[in-house]
């Protein structure tokens, strides 16, 4: 019983849990799930504190200057600026902007686009993690520089080009900077655009909105290419620093310059592409402002779209018809604008001065005495040479100036052209037509004076210094409107020759052909001349790179109305050897359209090493080869002969043989006899005219060719001691 009993209390339990098990199992599956609920959470929680915190830790450690063992993506690795220049503005740029991005301790590479390979290196820039700035300028006719020429071949060539695809350079990050000129309208900033363009087309991510910097202080948004790229490069620091942080897209592309009511932050959050008010779909939405150069050139090759970009045929009418409504609105819009120019904006005081800070120092470091707003005064070499009692300049010798008295002036520093042998090296502005603030004529002919006089008083006790000479020089009697620019530009160039007649100052103007009405209308001048530094268009196009797209015709139309003037005429030809000296035929043909009284034939002057032109020295003919090419010249126009040489200015003088009488010539001028005329023209109200013979002069013996002072004055200095050698220094 005992027994019994025994066994059952033993049991009874194990029996109990043995009916009850399902109840038991129930239990345990219930608090292994809340277990495993409770772990989830805590996980989930600690993640997410973790996510939040390391920012912070890592930004103490490094404060506290601990090592932070937790790995920090990088974003941006670098930076590689390549740039293409022809004159050195670019280079000097890239060099501006390498300093910059340094200053932000990311590594930096310049790179000389001559010196780079597309076809081996672009398509690295699609994982290296760099951020690449192109700075490119635009050339002669549209074109890139020659250090550029080849990378925007191959570019342009795989952008057009169905095996690259328009995946090929996805992933790669660029800026541009474009530098141009807006007085070339038709070409401004063409690489800069098309370099833009032809990027975008491969697949590559723009990170910010173009630059445009324009040489035209007239028309430049920030008063100077200088000051357009410093604030493009304020704004593509402010980007890199923007991307360092990782800072992504804020919106998807709906918004404008990037402001949006959404933020999504890295990659998760970015929204899909959607398309744009144009209804065309916008690949690029970051957080920039619109790409406001190329966006009408990008809708139209908009055949490169997202793949999860699809247009209804039903919404094609409607899409071509906001186009168009926006094409005529804008051209609209232009219309205004160049109506609003020729009416209010012709106020003087809303133009911009030629001379911007930039230029007034460039110019005042190569010994300008800047005038007002646009002009400028210059003393000449062979005015000190003269000083000393040296000789004269080639138009002593050929017309009797005397270069002591000769002031060098301008009354605009602006020019139409760009020549290749501009002894300027190109730091004057251009333009097409007067578009800055214009003097007064009274005011820039008193202070050219004023600051002439104070440079010949510079030289007073200076050894070697004539005490006869340094008082003729403190007046002047002659005026050389041939310092710089192109002076017929000037609006008011007919009252300022007055003042000089006035003033009993001769007048020696120089243009370079390119403003046919202008020379028309000119009031009479002591000597006209033109610049003939070519004889076909081609050459005219290759050597003088002239603004106007119509230069030629510019060119024939300004030799025509020359051979209407009444005064003395002169065609100035420049020599360049290997570019011009082979046109002589060419030559004949203009002689005789425009038939001037003189022919100034000199050769090219070598001014050193320009980044404005690649001339050297093996373009300056030898004196002997400009004689030749003056004897076969002269050979095929037979009205004509020659009459004097400047050796040292390596220069010839071609005359009309009417300045040959009784086998003498005289190519000289009777200045005195000349203001007389002039009065006289102006007492009767221009009805009184008068001819070039009516103020020649007989040309002394030593001036003539052939003579054996090859151009110098016997009485000066530099004849009696004179070096036979060859020198073509000279003005």
């Amino acid at each position: 019983m005992d027994s019994s009993l025994n066994t059952w209390d033993f049991s009874s339990p194990l029996i109990s849990l043995w009916i009850n098990r399902f109840y038991i199992y129930v239990g345990f599956a219930f608090g292994i799930s809340l277990w495993i609920c409770v772990q989830i959470v805590i996980k989930k929680q600690d993640k997410n504190s973790q996510e939040k915190s390391v920012p912070k830790t890592t930004q103490d450690l490094v404060t506290n200057g601990y090592i932070s063992l937790q790995k920090k993506e990088v974003f941006v690795s670098g930076v590689k600026i390549f740039y293409g220049s022809q004159t050195g503005t670019a280079k000097g740029f890239a060099t501006v902007l390498a300093e910059a991005v340094t200053s932000l301790d990311l590594p930096v590479t310049v790179i000389n686009l001559k010196d780079y390979d597309p076809d081996d290196h672009l398509v690295e820039e699609v994982a290296s993690k760099s951020v690449c700035a192109f700075l490119v300028a635009t050339y002669t006719d549209g074109q890139p520089t020659e250090s550029a020429e080849w990378f925007c071949k191959w570019l342009e060539e795989a952008s057009h080009d169905f095996r690259f695809g328009k995946t090929y350079l996805k992933g790669m990050r660029y800026a541009v900077f474009g530098l141009g000129n807006s007085a070339y309208a038709s070409n401004f900033n063409k690489v800069g655009k098309n370099v833009d363009k032809w990027l975008w087309m491969l697949g590559a991510h723009r990170v910010m909105t173009r630059g445009e910097g324009d040489c035209d202080v007239a028309k430049s948004k920030h008063g100077s290419i200088e000051a357009d790229f410093r604030a493009w490069k304020t704004k593509f620091i402010s980007r890199l620093q923007v991307l360092r942080k990782g800072e992504k897209k804020p919106c998807g592309g709906n918004c404008k310059k990037g402001k949006c009511k959404s933020n999504p932050h890295g990659p998760e959050g970015k929204e899909p592409e959607s398309p744009t008010q144009d209804g065309l779909p916008h690949r690029d939405t970051e957080e920039e402002e619109a790409f406001e150069s190329t966006s009408e050139e990008e809708f139209g090759t908009e055949d490169h779209q997202s793949l999860n970009s699809v247009v209804d045929v039903e919404d094609l009418g409607k899409i071509m018809d906001r186009v168009k409504k926006e094409k005529r609105e804008k051209e609209q819009q232009e219309e205004e604008a160049s109506l609003f120019r020729s009416t209010g904006k012709d106020e003087d005081s809303e133009r911009r001065a030629m001379i911007t800070p930039a230029l007034r120092e460039a110019l005042t470091k190569q010994g300008y005495q800047l005038i007002g707003s646009h002009s400028g005064v210059k003393l000449c070499r062979w005015t000190k040479s003269m000083l000393r009692g040296r000789g004269g300049c080639y138009k002593h010798t050929f017309y009797g100036i005397e270069s002591h008295c000769c002031m060098e002036t301008t009354p605009s520093l602006a020019c139409a052209n760009k020549c290749v042998f501009c002894w300027r090296h190109h730091t004057n502005p251009v333009g097409t037509e007067w578009r800055w603030k214009m003097d007064q004529p009274e005011m820039i002919l008193k202070e050219a004076i004023e600051n002439h006089q104070n440079m010949i008083k510079q030289f007073k006790g200076v050894p070697g210094v004539k005490a006869e000479r340094f008082e003729e020089g403190m007046t002047v009697k002659h005026c050389a409107l041939s310092l710089v620019g192109e002076p017929i530009m000037y609006p008011e160039i007919n009252t300022f020759l007055k003042l000089l007649h006035q003033c009993k100052i001769s007048s020696f103007l120089v243009t370079n052909a390119q403003f046919p009405m202008e020379i028309r209308n000119l009031k009479p001048v002591t000597q006209l001349y033109v610049s003939v530094d070519a004889s076909t268009k081609d050459s005219l196009k290759k050597i003088d790179r002239p603004l106007f797209k119509d230069f030629w015709q510019r060119f024939l139309d300004s030799l025509k109305a020359l051979a209407a003037k009444q005064q003395r005429t002169v065609y100035r030809l420049t020599l360049v050897k290997a570019w011009n000296v082979d046109e002589l035929q060419a030559y004949a043909e203009l002689v005789a359209l425009g038939r001037p009284d003189f022919i100034e034939v000199k050769g090219v002057t070598y001014c050193g090493e320009s980044s404005a032109s690649n001339l050297t020295m093996a373009n300056v003919p030898w004196h002997e080869e400009v004689v030749r090419f003056v004897q076969e010249l002269v050979a095929l126009i037979p009205d004509y002969g020659i009459a004097c040489e400047h050796e040292h200015s390596n220069c010839l003088l071609i005359a009309h043989k009417k300045f040959k009488i009784d086998r003498e010539w005289w190519t000289w001028i009777d200045y005195n006899r000349f203001q007389e005329l002039i009065q006289e023209y102006e007492n009767s109200g221009g009805s009184k005219t008068f001819s070039t013979k009516d103020y020649m002069a007989k040309t002394p013996h030593w001036a003539l060719f052939g003579a054996n002072e090859r151009g110098f004055d016997p009485k000066d200095t530099r004849y009696q001691r004179k070096n036979k050698s060859k020198d073509i220094s000279g003005c």
